[in-house]
């Protein structure tokens, strides 16, 4: 039996349930999980108790469903409004992101490093999404303006009475699906006010575990009060650093000036400049008995026993310390309780801290001043300032790393991104943004404000490259754009009249939709088999047909979409049961089927 081309996204419960099997395969009877078993297996380490702490709101289920309800969704390619698509490999999707999350699981699943996101805070306000895509995204295109219905806002005011879940189910579903697309060593990082950030702290612990927490970050983001305000004035956010496992690590910092100005050298050591660290310990002589020996002034010989505090090295240390001279014994060299010498030397870079304030990582007038260099007019409230985004890719990013912005509202992370490759840099970005309705003459929504920064700031770059004469640099300066749109594919709806069953029958012998591009045709498959955005796609020199072969690094398929294949166009194909070939079902008869099966990996549509 030849297998069908899937026309949906990954199925996150068969997902789920695939990944416990591995683990736990005695708890499987006919591929169904025996929860019986299970318990048994975990009652060790489960909690049985009838209370016990736990995490719960109202709209939790439908949250969890919206989970596992799959996207039938596609993603159409944009050359028109990109940079460079065929060669680039930063891409920008106008899209819901809840849908878009889910048609990346496949393709991207464990393969970005740091997502970063500013959601819509919780104020009362409406905000554009709408996660009920049970059947088509017909109320994604009425919310966004593309239907002729028009725009329809998410209300969530303070007054009603599941403020607080209503958002927590909007994050919930996103974050759990965000979580997959990590690598081991990623991190998330989100910025967050008061309103919502105890309840952000338990969605995070939940899906990603207490134990991957790793900081509150207090940004400063104003530094000058504001008398206008009844309470106090708040000049701070918060940024909610996870990671998905212990294989992450922040990165240290370069030193400053000002650490390095710590460093001296009094007694003109030839090792250079040094600071002195305690020997006294931070125990008592009771507690570590074994840190308690006498030591002499080489000086003066004078023996000196610890008092109130233990010795901080062991005598087998302090041998070591004096024989190495790294111990300071005062300027007259009688003090009875050396330093030891830390050489600037071997220092190593520093750890970061959980506070950053403006002049580190910028205030909310330098996002408006940002987005000013390219734009005349105000387009989009309270922009993140790029050195923000900065600060975060270097305390979590490696060179060659993937970026994820699923909230990119008017591009800030995608500034960010290119601004850092101009130096030592070799990053990627995935940037996703509803196209939500703005009241701007020139701009229609905001995924349109996004990607007019992007294109400015890669002109801009181009033009300090052209003045520098950096001619011929290697740096990714395009992007890719994509639309979500309704399936390539024809959805199957069940009559309920039983006499219009024909009619849909005959609707499907042909399985695309009307007026299709091959190339929409190909990203669909693309993203729903697997393969990534940036797959390239060649059409090959053969006569008979029009074939295309996609390649993914190493990885490659062959997809044909004329009605009919002829066996002499398979013939100068590569094709063994490792390379798929997808074409239409109806292209083929069944011999050939039986034949080509036996073959290759072959998918029909």
């Amino acid at each position: 039996m030849v297998d069908k081309i899937s026309n949906e996204s990954v199925n996150m419960l068969d997902q789920n349930l695939e990944k416990l099997k591995q683990i736990f395969p005695s708890c499987f009877t006919e591929d169904k999980l025996n929860f019986k078993k299970l318990e048994e297996l975990l009652k060790p380490i489960t909690d049985t108790k009838e209370e016990s702490y736990s995490f719960s709101w109202a709209g939790r289920a439908n949250s969890i469903k919206n989970i596992q309800i799959p996207a039938k969704t596609t993603l159409v390619p944009q050359k028109d409004e990109s940079i460079d698509f065929d060669n680039t490999e930063n891409i920008f999707i106008e899209g819901e992101n809840l849908e878009v999350l889910k048609l990346l699981q496949k393709s991207y699943s464990g393969k970005i490093k740091m997502i970063y996101i500013d959601p819509p805070y919780n104020t009362g306000n409406d905000f554009v999404y709408n996660d009920d895509f049970t059947n088509d995204i017909q109320s994604y295109l009425e919310q966004t303006g593309q239907s002729k219905d028009g725009i329809k806002l998410t209300t969530n005011p303070e007054t009603s009475g599941r403020f607080h879940s209503d958002w927590i189910s909007f994050m919930y579903s996103r974050l759990f699906l965000a979580r997959e697309l990590l690598r081991d060593d990623g991190a998330i990082v989100i910025s967050i006010d008061d309103n919502e950030v105890y309840n952000l702290r338990l969605i995070l612990n939940e899906i990603f575990g207490e134990e991957n927490f790793i900081a509150d970050i207090i940004w400063q983001k104003r530094y000058t009060r504001s008398n206008n305000t009844t309470g106090f004035t708040t000049v701070v956010e918060h940024l909610l650093l996870y990671v998905k496992s212990d294989a992450f690590n922040a990165n240290l910092l370069e030193r400053t000036e000002e650490a390095d100005s710590r460093y001296t050298n009094p007694d003109n050591d030839p090792k250079g400049p040094w600071k002195g660290a305690s020997f006294l310990g931070p125990v008592t002589p009771q507690q570590r008995p074994n840190l308690c020996y006498p030591i002499i002034n080489p000086k003066t010989k004078k023996k000196t026993m610890p008092s109130t505090n233990a010795w901080r090295r062991s005598l087998e240390e302090f041998n070591r310390l004096q024989r190495e001279d790294r111990l300071y014994w005062g300027i007259d060299g009688t003090n009875l309780v050396p330093s030891i010498k830390m050489y600037l030397s071997e220092a190593r870079k520093l750890t970061p801290i959980n506070f950053w304030d403006h002049q580190y990582a910028g205030n909310t007038d330098d996002g408006t001043k940002d987005l000013r260099e390219f734009f005349v007019n105000k387009v989009f409230d309270n922009p993140k300032p790029v050195q923000l985004i900065k600060r975060v890719i270097e305390h979590t990013c490696e060179n060659d790393d993937l970026i994820l912005d699923f909230f990119a509202g008017s591009g800030t992370t995608g500034q960010a991104v290119l601004d850092l490759n101009t130096g030592d840099w070799n990053l990627n970005f995935i940037l996703v943004q509803l196209p939500e309705q703005t009241n701007d003459d020139n701009f229609s929504n905001i995924s349109n404000i996004a990607k007019e920064r992007i294109r400015q700031t890669i002109k801009k770059i181009h033009k300090e490259n052209k003045q520098q004469k950096l001619i011929g640099t290697s740096q990714d300066l395009g992007f890719k754009v994509f639309k979500l749109a309704i399936s390539n594919y024809k959805q199957w709806e069940s009559p309920e009249d039983t006499s219009k069953l024909k009619t849909q029958l005959k609707l499907f012998e042909n399985p695309l939709i009307e007026n299709y591009k091959d190339l929409d045709v190909i990203y669909e498959v693309i993203i729903k088999e697997g393969y990534s955005l940036n797959s390239k796609i060649e059409k090959l020199d053969i006569k008979s047909n029009i074939i295309y072969k996609i390649s993914d690094q190493e990885y490659f398929f062959f997809v044909c979409l004329d009605k009919q294949v002829k066996t002499s166009s398979l013939e100068s194909l590569p094709l063994d049961q490792t390379v798929m070939f997808v074409c239409l079902d109806s292209a083929l008869d069944d011999s050939q089927k039986s034949n080509l099966s036996k073959t290759c990996n072959l998918r029909t549509i």
